[in-house]
């Protein structure tokens, strides 16, 4: 049944969005994916008159927002999840593991800062356009051009072993 707020038509949301939220929370965030991506449709529900177009970035943007909340208030969510047992979920395929790369990338992604990492992981594993990792970051496409491009030239140092913060240096050049 449509909705009548713009004609947003939220099953068919939920339905074609549902998985990309549901993966980029399970990326980020080891448990609760599932907790997590109910609340992203339930924040876009209340919210369902602001949603654009293409409504994807403006969803990883919700999620990125209810991630930091989570973070935040980890240790006591992790006791409890702990006592409630974690279920068998389907994992999305790992690529980097089929390349053998797996413990590589995760060590170069692990060397840069939290908003390079964000960046480039929602272009590449996410698969947003630089447009639109910009509307989920919250900047201009022209502000996340040139900050992909950095954070790829320190992911790339990162993988041939050079320190970031020499990368940092000479960018300020």
């Amino acid at each position: 049944m449509p909705d009548t707020n713009r004609g947003v038509d939220f099953d068919q949301l939920y339905r074609a969005h549902r998985d990309d939220i549901w993966r980029y929370l399970r990326r980020r965030a080891a448990s609760e994916p599932e907790d997590l991506t109910t609340e992203v449709f339930l924040v876009a529900w209340r919210r369902r008159a602001e949603l654009p177009e293409a409504p994807l970035p403006y969803l990883y943007g919700i999620a990125r927002k209810l991630l930091a909340n989570h973070r935040r208030g980890g240790a006591r969510r992790d006791a409890l999840a702990e006592r409630a047992g974690s279920h068998a979920v389907p994992t999305a395929p790992d690529h980097a593991e089929a390349f053998g790369v797996r413990d590589e990338l995760a060590r170069a992604l692990a060397a840069l800062g939290e908003a390079d990492r964000e960046l480039i992981l929602l272009v590449a594993w996410e698969g947003l356009s630089v447009a639109e990792a910009a509307t989920a970051l919250g900047c201009r496409s022209g502000t996340a051009a040139v900050r992909l491009h950095r954070a790829r030239r320190r992911l790339h140092a990162a993988l041939r072993g050079e320190t970031p913060a020499l990368m940092t240096a000479l960018e300020e050049r």
